[in-house]
């Protein structure tokens, strides 16, 4: 493997600067400044300045993009975590000494301090005319080529510090990410909800099925897992007397990684005492809609070139009736052998491995339908053989009540009238365990303390999981998850192996999503 110091992109023009910086006694990396205006603030408060300097100081902080040398004056672009704005520093204003310090030393990716005074250019740009400049933080890797940015896209998702630096469009997914949990809080919150932390290390994984991370605690001497959901714990809180509770929690899942996928992702969970599956069907509308108009200021967005409409109220359809209506193939009209036949005349994958008209169902759900539910579609009534912690239906025998929530072919909710029978929950793991002897990785553990809680008695409840990332992905146009994702999972490179240069033709050089 590459040794991390060997990739190492410190520039040695600019350590040459850094010692001589020390060696002329100049810090070049002080330990605080006094900024008192942010350059938001400034552009804000200077809104209507004219082209005379402003009677007002003002003091600020950033980093420096672009520099443009004009003999006797540079003008500049210093930007913080706010905005940009440019700077114009004239040698006759600050001085010999300042300004060939600033040519010399000074580089795009420095972080400087300046003071001075606010004034409009002839081409209508609000500036600072600077008084002074003090260095803040000499960089020694030099950011990419100016007009172009970073634009490799095994370099965006590895070394994210710079695709915030150079990217707007990067940094705004991210204040989008971040607002977008601050209104899942405040929508929950309003409603009456506790938010609570579960395990994330347990000594059974457990709440979907899904292939576990393991790992060994020392002390203990105790394998354990880290967890695929929090489902089983925040269903214990049910029985322990809180009704109303959810978690938004991150999750491990040791699986493939694609545009859809991420090892390390995250999720809300949510549940509701005295309600059931159509309850959550209704909440999670809501809560799209809140969210949705929140972010985008409209009911409506736009994902690569597709209008989604959260405006009216949502689709519904019933597994089975989503694969006739959009395959012609009315499942229980047909035998199970008539059904392997169609399943291979339309090429789905493991057509031989179903035994059951119910374990059809969702291969053709699966293999033939969920990529064509573009807009958002909830599909509702689960074989009981695939919901393990979901409560059987009620009028319906074999399936359970269960729902998912598709957009643009993407899963992104999943709700259940809870299980609450203890005996019925036990069977149900006890198939499962039958299913992992039998080599199903991605099968559930028993889970007995959680089958002991249930025991001492587990109102009705409803509950839903939605997926954080993928809803980001939507309300932020990106058709890939490790654009929403700072720090996605990616493949070590090893020695000699370079890092892909290739640009999809797609935005963000993303592949397009099927369907």
């Amino acid at each position: 493997m590459t040794d991390p110091s060997e990739i190492v992109a410190f520039d040695e023009t600019r350590l040459d600067k850094v010692r001589a910086l020390r060696e002329n006694g100049v810090m070049p990396y002080p330990h605080t400044f006094d900024r008192k205006n942010t350059i938001q603030e400034i552009k804000s408060r200077f809104a209507d300045i004219t082209h005379e300097k402003s009677v007002d100081s003002v003091s600020t902080a950033g980093r420096l993009y672009i520099i443009r040398n004009h003999g006797k004056t540079l003008f500049a672009d210093l930007g913080d975590g706010t905005e940009k704005i440019q700077l114009y520093i004239r040698k006759n204003d600050v001085g010999d000494a300042q300004f060939d310090f600033f040519n010399q030393y000074l580089e795009r990716g420095d972080f400087v301090g300046v003071t001075g005074h606010v004034f409009r250019t002839k081409l209508g740009e609000i500036t600072i005319w600077v008084d002074t400049i003090t260095l803040l933080c000499k960089a020694v890797c030099p950011l990419p080529e100016k007009f172009h940015g970073l634009k490799d896209i095994e370099k965006r998702y590895r070394q994210r510090y710079v695709d915030l630096i150079v990217n707007d469009e990067s940094r705004q997914t991210f204040r989008n990410r971040s607002r977008i949990i601050s209104l899942i809080r405040k929508f929950l919150d309003e409603l009456g909800f506790l938010e609570f932390e579960t395990p994330i290390l347990q000594p059974v994984d457990g709440g979907a099925n899904a292939r576990p991370f393991t790992s060994y605690h020392n002390c203990l001497e105790q394998k354990l897992f880290l967890r695929i959901a929090p489902e089983l714990y925040l269903k214990r809180l049910a029985v322990g007397g809180f009704e109303r509770v959810f978690e938004i929690a991150r999750n491990f899942r040791n699986e493939d990684i694609d545009t859809h996928h991420n090892p390390e992702f995250t999720m809300v969970e949510i549940y509701w005492a005295y309600r059931d599956f159509r309850d959550m069907m209704a909440l999670t509308e809501d809560f799209l809609t809140y969210i949705v108009t929140s972010i985008c200021g409209t009911d409506k967005v736009t994902f690569e070139d597709t209008t989604i409409n959260f405006g009216k109220r949502l689709k519904k359809l019933s597994m089975a009736d989503a694969v006739k209506e959009y395959t012609g193939i009315d499942i229980f009209t047909h035998t199970v052998e008539e059904l392997r036949t169609l399943a291979q005349q339309n090429k789905l994958d493991e057509y031989e491995k179903p035994q059951t008209q119910r374990e059809f169902l969702v291969l053709f759900f699966e293999g033939m339908v969920e990529e064509k539910l573009i807009q958002p579609t909830f599909i509702y009534d689960f074989p009981v053989e695939n919901s393990p912690l979901a409560k059987r239906h009620r009028e319906k025998e074999g399936f359970t009540e269960r729902f998912e929530l598709f957009i643009y072919g993407m899963e992104v909710a999943n709700g259940f009238s809870e299980l609450n029978d203890p005996v019925d929950q036990k069977e149900r793991f006890e198939a499962q365990d039958e299913k992992r002897r039998l080599g199903d990785l991605e099968a559930q553990m028993i889970d007995y303390d959680f089958i002991n809680a249930l025991g001492y008695g587990m109102p009705p409840t409803g509950g839903v999981g939605i997926g954080i990332d993928r809803l980001v992905m939507l309300l932020t146009n990106n058709n890939s998850i490790k654009e929403v994702i700072l720090f996605p999972s990616m493949k070590k490179l090893t020695e000699g192996e370079e890092e892909s240069e290739e640009i999809a033709g797609t935005k963000n050089g993303q592949k397009p999503v099927s369907g």
